[in-house]
């Protein structure tokens, strides 16, 4: 196999983007802040964006021990590596801005550009019909040390209770919420946002509710409480992980909808949370300036509560068995991303986001129809004796030398088509790209041409030499050691290899300037277009091989290999799999299974495909006339 890329970015620093401004309140800046240090803990250069127009004195309750030299103002300043957007809803022109600096993460994204982010991590539970992401865990939040022992079983009396709705409790709720639970004889913790336009109207706090301007590390004190009342958010993932029951408020729809949708149980949006509260107050009924004739809240709601957390608990990998995935500044430290910002063959922006899956997304060209994947880190596949004997075994029933002579008859088959496109000149010198352990080449060799070889592996690589006679050079092509000169070669090959290439453009380049004119350019790669993509496209992207940055598909091929030079010749629609096809594939009896077979050859509906090019005699001219 072989592979090159140009896709690494040399920066390494990441800029956190939070959400920020009035009505944006505080969790996105106050995640954004303990992203910057986890990622400097990790030791990765991070800093966070705060606008020049900011307060910082204001913001100091939400930016914890973040070091002031570790905030900037200017997006410009450095090269970026990687841009975290939280930012809630991301606005059309906001995510252009950066994406045009560096790949773009979106941390719980909702936006109109959602599907066009690189990757996005979902830390908090979407809305239904929210697209997947690459990565969705609320166990990747910041979580609290300090666990509630007993967890979520409410004490008999004496319960405490916290009132926290953020920074800027936008709907007013977090004073009526606290006063009616004092009217109920309980003594509320009611915690003031730093933000809040009702922080300093002036209202009267009523007897019983003790109030606080803020709480530092807030959630290590969560496991103190017997019940926490907050809204959809960080807050309510850190009750669930320290075992404090919690009960949502909801300030907008959408967070009555967010709520709802991971199944928190919530007291309903704006003032109807404070009617639906009555329905936990223990005996007696509430009217304006009278308490209730029985102090405290309903322990058999409170019991239920209790239970339902637990399952959610439970349910997002945060009960106290379940063991953590790690944070979201340790998962994004180990992001180094390796793609195109764009098609890597015809360099068009804004391809159709296909499939997300950990550490890839894999988007399609609107222009060449090429489907490419875009990657978090480098693919973990090593080209080692391994690659041919333990892989291909596990893939194929036999190692790959075991399956040495049929893949040489194969070759055969590939040259009869070659052959005839070869024309006066016949044949002559052939290069074979990723050439293993050289079935192609004896082929080759067989059939009268003068071939070599180059792979990755040095094991196949001696192999060829020393058993085959026939020469091979160990390397990534395109490759400067081998020096190829213009117009070598009468032919070259690659065999499902084209597809391990991070640039597929500079390497087709480069076979163009090392063919002849009227030379052969042949390969076979998997296809889109086959029956095992048809049958469920999200499975076949998902167990697409980790190596495989481009995905072909038969009917642009012509398209796309003539912005590079050659005329489209034959395709031949290969790895026909009869059963492979829905309802009646799997399991089927023999004449069903070639029924489907003569189906599937009829409607070029294999999940590989072989192509053969010749070179235009025309690119020469034109390069020649400068």
């Amino acid at each position: 196999m072989t592979g090159s890329g140009s896709g690494r970015p040399a920066a390494r620093s990441v800029l956190a983007v939070p959400a920020f401004g009035r009505g944006r309140g505080g969790g996105h800046l106050a995640r954004s802040a303990a992203l910057v240090g986890q990622l400097r803990s990790a030791g990765r250069e991070a800093f966070l964006y705060i606008p020049r127009r900011a307060d910082l004195a204001a913001l100091e309750p939400l930016l914890g021990y973040l070091d002031r030299s570790w905030i900037t103002a200017d997006p410009r300043s450095q090269a970026w590596s990687l841009i975290t957007l939280d930012c809630f809803r991301t606005p059309e022109e906001d995510y252009g801005k950066w994406s045009a600096l560096a790949p773009v993460i979106g941390i719980d994204e909702g936006g109109p550009c959602r599907d066009r982010f690189d990757f996005l991590i979902d830390t908090l539970p979407g809305p239904p019909g929210l697209s997947p992401a690459n990565i969705a865990s609320p166990a990747l939040l910041p979580m609290p040390r300090k666990r509630r022992e007993p967890a979520f079983v409410p004490k008999a009396a004496g319960l405490k209770v916290l009132v926290v709705l953020g920074a800027e409790d936008p709907a007013g709720l977090a004073l009526p919420l606290a006063k009616r639970l004092a009217q109920a004889g309980l003594a509320p913790v009611l915690v003031r946002g730093s933000l809040s336009s009702h922080a300093g109207s002036g209202e009267e706090i009523p007897p019983g509710v003790e109030t606080v301007r803020g709480i530092p590390a807030l959630g290590e004190h969560l496991a103190e409480y017997d019940l926490a009342i907050t809204h959809f958010g960080l807050t309510a993932f850190e009750c669930l992980y320290a075992g404090c029951p919690v009960l949502l408020v909801s300030p907008t729809g959408y967070h009555e909808l967010l709520a709802r949708t991971a199944g928190f149980c919530s007291l309903g949006r704006g003032k109807r949370a404070l009617k639906n509260l009555e329905a936990y107050i223990g005996g007696g009924t509430y009217s304006a300036g009278h308490p209730a004739e029985v102090p405290g809240l309903d322990q058999g709601r409170l019991a239920a509560l209790g239970e339902r957390c637990k399952k959610l608990a439970e349910r997002f990998g945060l009960a106290p068995e379940q063991e953590r995935q790690g944070s979201l500044g340790a998962l994004i430290a180990s992001f180094d991303p390796r793609f195109y910002p764009s098609c890597p063959i015809c360099g068009r922006a804004g391809g159709k986001t296909l499939g997300r899956f950990p550490g890839r997304t894999y988007r399609r060209c609107p222009r060449c129809g090429m489907v490419y994947m875009l990657r978090s880190a480098p693919p973990p596949v090593e080209y080692g004796g391994d690659y041919f004997f333990a892989a291909y075994k596990k893939q194929y029933g036999k190692t790959y030398l075991e399956d040495f002579p049929n893949l040489a008859a194969a070759g055969k088959k590939r040259l009869e088509r070659m052959i005839p496109l070869l024309g006066p000149a016949g044949k002559g010198r052939l290069l074979d790209i990723g050439c293993a352990y050289g079935p192609f080449l004896a082929a080759a060799r067989d059939a009268g041409f003068s071939p070599m070889g180059i792979d990755a592996s040095e094991d196949a690589v001696r192999h060829v030499r020393e058993r085959l006679g026939i020469p091979a050079g160990r390397g990534f092509f395109p490759d400067p050691s081998f020096a190829f000169e213009d117009e070598s070669f009468d032919a070259v090959s690659l065999w499902y290899v084209i597809e391990h290439f991070e640039d597929p453009a500079g390497t087709l380049k480069e076979i163009n300037r090392i063919l002849r004119p009227g030379g052969v350019l042949a390969f076979a790669t998997p296809s889109f277009s086959g029956v095992s993509r048809r049958r469920s496209p999200g499975q076949f992207l998902k167990k697409s091989p980790a190596d495989h940055w481009t995905i072909w598909t038969p009917r642009y091929c012509g398209r796309i290999l003539a912005k590079f030079g050659f005329k489209l010749k034959k395709t031949a629609v290969t790895g026909h799999h009869p059963e492979r096809f829905p309802l009646f594939g799997a399991g089927s009896p023999e004449p069903v299974l070639s029924i489907l077979y003569g189906i599937s050859r009829l409607f070029r509906l294999g999940d590989t495909f072989e192509v053969y090019a010749v070179k235009k005699a025309a690119v020469q001219k034109r390069r020649d006339n400068g």
